[in-house]
Formats: structure tokens, C-alpha cells, sequence
């Protein structure tokens, strides 16, 4: 390589090494004699002298160097009197200890290479033209370190914007982690909850709001955690025959379960232990304890009755028999323990009243098809039930008055297939229930309109609870899962702030507890209600205690409102 760089810097001299009486000989193992051209004497000078210099000319010092070494160490001219010119020059001064190494080498090198010897006057040509070779050379090595660092420098140049520089390095940026298992694009958070083999029944919040319970036509009892959606326990459930319903009492502390077995058992809830099981003779449609724990009541196939329990010693204390007159599909107590209502395929309503042991109100003909369920709101002044005509309705148990009109008559266009379920938040405002077309509809009830419908089992909701902040919603189907929905922020979905404008709702704030509240832009006293629905109850509750005492009834629009009865 040394060679063929030798040759380019003949040809930018403008010499030709291979032309005729060009001779170069190589001198071996001797150091080269350079005495008797004073010219290239003083070029090596300079060699040494631009070798030595630092700082920001060591690119032109190497290539001076380089060249000096070429020129003193590695060939010398040949002429007519080579004897005696050789033998009558003094020897050259030696080279310093560091270039030695490299002198050796470059002769190695360059001895294999042949070249035809040089005449003394194209030497001292070359010798004259040797300065300016060095500095272009030097300046080219400087250039070429100079591109070299603002390739490297240029991205971090701030001010760089006439040059072309690589893109900054992207750091992959951390993606925003969701609740649950939905997509990013989901309104409506939800966890799916898996740990069932087969249609899960039933579901109930318990503990604060902290825990649920769920039980399984695979035969299975489970107690799962509301927070991470693990499951606590498994209660054992033997013989392994399908639970069809479960119930737990208001302190968390009992849990009371039916399957197909035709039994009903007592668990307790902190240990998993079996407290007591009671065996019927009949099919147990469903199995509801009370608020305060004392009673339990059972639906009855055959017998088409109902029947209320002692919960401690499991005594019966009343069994109607033919209480319906078909099967019956559901009951519940209501908030205060007294009263039980009852529905059934005879698409009738019944509410039996525990002290008096007597029925207070027959409605004949609820719907036009089988009611699937029923449920009471917290006050205990109206139920709502659930039917396969796919219509939800909200009935007065004073009067047994169905509100067809006004707020409510939405109820009834919510589902396309049949309504398995419903159930009250603890304070009335919500409404969530349950459908064969798959989905779980959420309803306002103080403005009579169905918010939204969570979309997303695979197969029917068989049962839907909501928990008592009205944070949650459970829902629980034929598909083996459950699913927990985060409605905490259902007012900020554009949906649900679309449909209001639709409906002609106006959103307003309440001047005593600040929460929103809507009412319809055309009432004529929009403008004068300033409180929401619950602090108007509050500051009637006086004169609905009075009410209430003297056997009045309490106005429906502290349920519902506005509202028009038939």
C-alpha cells in the first residue's frame, strides 16, 4: 500500500516513475545517504521541522513525515558516478527512536516493489515542489477530520438547519394503561370475571361494596374480591347440582343459596362453613333473605307457593300454597322485612305482608307475558318488575298503580329480547337490569330515560346488581362470565350527553349538595327549580312523615318524576 501511494504522489508531482532512466534503488539494510543534493537536504529539514510542530497541524506533520521517511529512508538516485558519489558523501544524521519501526517496515514493504531509477535532476525537481506536496497534504487530512467530526456533531447542533441530519432517536413512550380488559376505544370500563364452568345465575354485591358473590349451574358457590376480581373462596357445595340462586344478608354475614337439588342452604361467609340445609319436597324457583336477617323466602314450582323461614332455627313461619296460579319466577323482601313480593308466569303481582300474614295487593295482568323478576326501591314504596314481553314497569304498592305516562314510559323501549332482571341503586336514581338480547341496560329513573346499553356478553344476562355508590355494575350470564362495569364517569360519555339534548333535557347544577340534575327545557318552571330530586324529597320529608301517619301517599314524584298515573 505504501508502494502504490508512492506512485499518486509521483503522478501529482507530475513525474512519471516508470519512464525511461527513472531508477530507484533501494538501500536495505543502510541508512540512506542524502549529502550530495543540498535541495533534498533541505527538504528533509523541513520535514523534520512540520514532524515536530503540535497542536492543530498534526495532519500536515504526519504527511510531512511520511514523506521524509519515504524519501531519506527507503530509495536514493542513481547516477553514472554511483561509486564514487556514495562513497564521498557523509552519512545523514539518523532518525529519531519512535520512527525506526515504521522505517523498517516501509522498506520491507516497499523492497518488494521494483521501480526504474530516477535522474538527479528530476530529484531535484521533486524536492523544490516536496513543501507544497506536504502542506496539501496536511490540509487534506485536516479537511477530512473536520467532515468527519461534524458528521458526528450535527445532531446535537440546536442551531443546525441548513444541513441534513439524522432524526432525533425516539424513545418508545410508555402507553396509558387501562381498568380493565376493554379496548382503548371502550366508553365504558369493564373487567371480565372467569372462573365459572358453566351459566352463571346469580350475582349480588356484599361487604361494603368490597366483595360479590356468585353461584353457577356447575354446581359452585364463589366469593370474589370487587377490588382485583380474584376469587376468595369456594364454598362446598355438595352434591354438585346447579345453583340457581343466591342471596346474602344486609351485614355480609350469611349467605343463602337454592339448586335444583330441591335444598336450600345457610353459609357463613367469614369462615365457608355449612350452618344449616333444609331439603323441599318441590322445585325451588328462587330464594331471597331478608334486610335484617331474621327470614328467608322461597319460590315453590309445584306447589306454586311461597313459603318464609326462620333463619336461625329454619321453622316455617308461612307457607301459602297456590299463592299464583302458575309457577312462580321470583320474590323479594322488601327494605323494612315486612312485606314479600312475588311474580310469576301468570304475568301477575302479588305483595304478602309478614305480620299480618295476609296478602295487601293483588295487580292481575301486569304484562302481557311472564314476569321474569321484581325488585324494591329502597323506601319501599314502589317495585319494579321485569318481564319476557321485554318492558320494565315501576308500580306503586299503596295503589297499585302502574305510571305508564310521563317520566317513566321509557322503561318499556329498552331491551329487543326478553328482561331477566332488574335492580335499584340504594339511593332509586338508577335503574340497571338485564336482557336475553345480551346486554345491560342503565336507566335514569328521576328523568325517565335509558342512559346507556353495555354491550359485550356473548350470550343472555341472566343477572345484574349495582353497588350501593353506584360506582359498579355486576353483570352475570349464560356465557360463564361475569362482567364489573365502571359507570363512575356515564355522564361525561358524549352519548349520554347527546341523548339529553335529544330528550330536551337541561342540565343544571343543585345550589344545596351541587350535584347536576336535568329537566325538560318546555316545563314552564324549568327555571324556577333550583334543587335536585333528593334534596326536594329532603325538604318534603316532614310532610311525607305526616303523610305516611295518617295513612296518605306519598306523592310519585319523589320516585319518579314527572309523573301521570293511568
Amino acid at each position: 500500500m505504501e508502494a502504490m501511494g508512492m506512485r499518486c504522489w509521483f503522478h501529482t508531482l507530475g513525474l512519471n516513475p516508470f519512464a525511461p532512466g527513472l531508477k530507484l534503488r533501494f538501500s536495505g539494510s543502510k541508512r540512506a545517504r542524502c549529502g550530495e543534493d543540498e535541495g533534498r537536504s533541505q527538504g528533509l529539514g523541513r520535514a523534520r521541522d512540520s514532524a515536530e510542530t503540535g497542536g492543530g497541524h498534526r495532519a500536515q506533520a504526519h504527511g510531512a513525515a511520511v514523506l521524509a521517511r519515504l524519501v531519506a529512508g527507503c530509495w536514493v538516485p542513481a547516477t553514472n558516478r554511483l561509486g564514487s558519489a556514495m562513497a564521498s558523501q557523509p552519512p545523514s544524521p539518523p532518525l529519531c527512536s519512535e520512527s525506526l519501526d515504521d522505517d523498517l517496515k516501509t522498506r520491507s514493504e516497499l523492497r518488494r516493489v521494483k521501480l526504474p531509477l530516477m535522474p538527479s535532476s528530476d530529484l531535484e525537481h521533486l524536492f523544490h515542489k516536496l513543501p507544497a506536496v506536504i502542506r496539501a497534504y496536511g490540509r487534506f487530512k485536516l479537511l477530512t477530520l473536520e467532515a468527519h467530526q461534524n458528521r458526528l456533531l450535527a445532531p446535537l447542533d440546536p442551531l443546525e438547519v441548513s444541513k441534513d441530519s439524522p432524526p432525533p432517536e425516539e424513545h418508545p413512550k410508555s402507553e396509558k394503561k387501562f381498568w380493565g380488559d376493554q379496548e382503548t376505544l371502550s366508553k365504558i370500563p369493564f373487567k371480565i370475571l372467569r372462573g365459572h364452568k358453566d351459566l352463571v345465575s346469580s350475582c349480588s354485591f356484599c361487604a361494603d361494596d368490597t366483595k360479590f358473590l356468585s353461584c353457577s349451574h356447575d354446581g359452585t358457590l364463589k366469593l370474589w374480591d370487587a377490588v382485583d376480581g380474584f376469587i376468595i373462596r369456594d364454598f362446598d357445595h355438595k352434591p354438585k347440582a346447579p345453583v340457581l340462586e343466591c342471596s346474602v344478608t344486609a351485614d355480609s354475614r350469611r349467605i343463602i343459596t337454592a339448586s335444583y337439588d330441591k335444598a336450600v342452604k345457610a353459609w357463613d361467609v367469614e369462615t365457608g362453613k355449612l350452618l344449616w340445609k333444609i331439603n323441599h319436597e318441590t322445585f325451588i324457583a328462587s330464594c331471597k333473605v331478608s334486610p335484617d336477617g331474621k327470614y328467608v323466602v322461597l319460590a315453590l314450582d309445584v306447589d306454586r307457593a311461597i313459603c318464609i323461614m326462620d333463619a336461625e332455627n329454619t321453622t316455617t313461619v308461612s307457607y301459602i300454597k297456590n299463592h299464583h296460579s302458575r309457577s312462580l319466577t321470583a320474590c323479594c323482601f322488601d327494605p323494612d322485612s315486612q312485606k314479600v313480593a312475588s311474580v310469576s308466569l301468570d304475568k301477575s303481582i302479588k305483595i304478602w305482608d309478614v305480620t299480618s300474614k295476609a296478602t295487601l295487593l293483588t295487580i292481575t295482568k301486569a304484562h302481557s307475558s311472564a314476569i321474569s323478576n321484581c325488585c324494591f326501591t329502597f323506601s319501599g314504596h314502589f317495585l319494579c318488575t321485569s318481564s319476557w314481553d321485554k318492558t320494565l314497569k315501576i308500580w306503586n304498592v299503596h295503589t297499585g298503580e302502574f305510571r305508564n305516562s310521563g317520566a317513566c314510559v321509557t322503561l318499556m323501549k329498552g331491551h329487543e329480547g326478553s328482561v331477566s332482571s332488574c335492580h335499584f341503586s340504594r339511593d332509586t336514581s338508577v335503574l340497571v337490569s338485564g336482557g336475553f338480547d345480551r346486554t345491560v341496560a342503565i336507566w335514569d329513573v328521576g328523568e325517565g330515560y335509558r342512559k346507556l346499553s353495555l354491550k359485550g356478553h356473548s350470550d343472555w344476562v341472566t343477572d345484574v346488581a349495582i353497588s350501593n355508590n353506584k360506582k359498579w355494575v355486576l353483570s352475570a350470564s349464560k356465557d360463564k362470565t361475569m362482567r364489573l362495569w365502571n359507570i363512575e364517569e356515564i355522564d361525561e360519555i358524549p352519548l349520554v350527553i347527546k341523548y339529553k339534548k335529544a330528550l330536551g333535557l337541561k342540565v343544571k347544577q343543585c345550589e344545596v349538595c351541587d350535584r347536576p340534575f336535568s329537566n325538560y327545557e318546555s316545563d314552564i318552571f324549568s327555571e324556577t327549580v333550583t334543587k335536585c330530586v333528593f334534596c326536594r324529597m329532603d325538604a318534603k320529608g316532614s310532610l311525607t312523615e305526616a303523610s305516611s301517619s295518617l295513612g296518605g301517599q306519598d306523592s310519585p314524584s319523589q320516585e319518579c318524576s314527572p309523573t301521570a298515573n293511568d
